[in-house]
């Protein structure tokens, strides 16, 4: 079965040199294909200015990476029984020259696109448990980590070297990942996960209840700790329903043995 996208460009409208239209209509083709598949889109002016601004952005991505131009934040959880900070998760920003502060929702995914996330990635976790190994011995860090980095398969090396860098303990390192982890390669996955377990680091699934099985890995990964997404407390003032939620999903967590954090 053969399908097709289509990329218009008229003439005289958009342009009268051939050279011309064909990268123009190129370029609606490359609009069509993002859209979705097996449908066809005409040349718009708009299309011309996203393009070179995502190209500028690209271009930016590279250099900061280079230059080591990110900067890493840390927002703290805190422990409600003990009343202290007990983990800072790494929060990685973009503070650009002429754009201020870029949002990770902008460039994470073009970071993913052009194949930089598993060096930022790797960047970002040295620089945590870099951080982390100046602070009181009570307190870890929290670094995500993309499905790239575990599809590559040298995860658990970039994570050892980054300890073995830094001298920080494993214990104080915890691994956050989303289920979309999982989505390639369970099994080889699966063995990475409790690779990373036996060095002694913590494992924690973020945005927990908001994916297709979240249940089943409760029982089937080595986790430490679940991170219950934001979305369970809409509503919390306004119905019971919600908080009956929030509290079976906690107690089910805490029940196996697991931490619980709320977003």
């Amino acid at each position: 079965v053969i399908g097709a996208s289509i990329g218009i460009a008229m003439s005289p409208r958009d342009a009268t040199g051939p050279d011309h239209l064909l990268k123009i209509a190129d370029m609606a083709l490359y609009w069509a294909k993002a859209d979705q598949r097996g449908t066809w889109r005409f040349f718009e002016p708009e299309m011309d200015i996203r393009a070179h601004a995502r190209r500028s952005l690209e271009l930016d991505l590279r250099h900061a990476l280079t230059n080591n131009s990110f900067q890493v934040f840390y927002q703290p959880l805190f422990d409600l029984r003990t009343e202290r900070i007990s983990t800072c998760e790494a929060l990685l920003r973009w503070p650009h020259p002429l754009r201020g502060m870029i949002s990770p929702a902008e460039f994470i995914p073009v970071a993913e696109e052009m194949g930089l996330i598993v060096d930022l990635g790797k960047w970002v976790l040295h620089e945590a448990c870099r951080t982390c190994s100046g602070w009181p011995s009570n307190v870890r860090v929290a670094v995500n980590l993309s499905a790239s980095q575990f599809s590559r398969g040298d995860v658990v090396r970039t994570i050892r070297e980054a300890l073995d860098a830094t001298g920080l303990a494993p214990s104080r390192l915890e691994i956050e990942i989303t289920e979309s982890v999982l989505f390639e390669d369970t099994r080889a996955t699966r063995q990475l996960l409790h690779q990373i377990r036996e060095l002694g680091v913590r494992i924690s699934l973020d945005d927990f209840g908001t994916g297709y099985s979240s249940l089943s890995y409760l029982q089937s990964l080595p986790l430490n700790k679940v991170k219950i997404d934001r979305s369970f407390l809409e509503g919390l003032d306004s119905g019971e329903r919600a908080l009956i939620l929030l509290r079976g999903v906690a107690r089910l967590s805490a029940e196996l043995g697991l931490s619980v954090t709320v977003e």
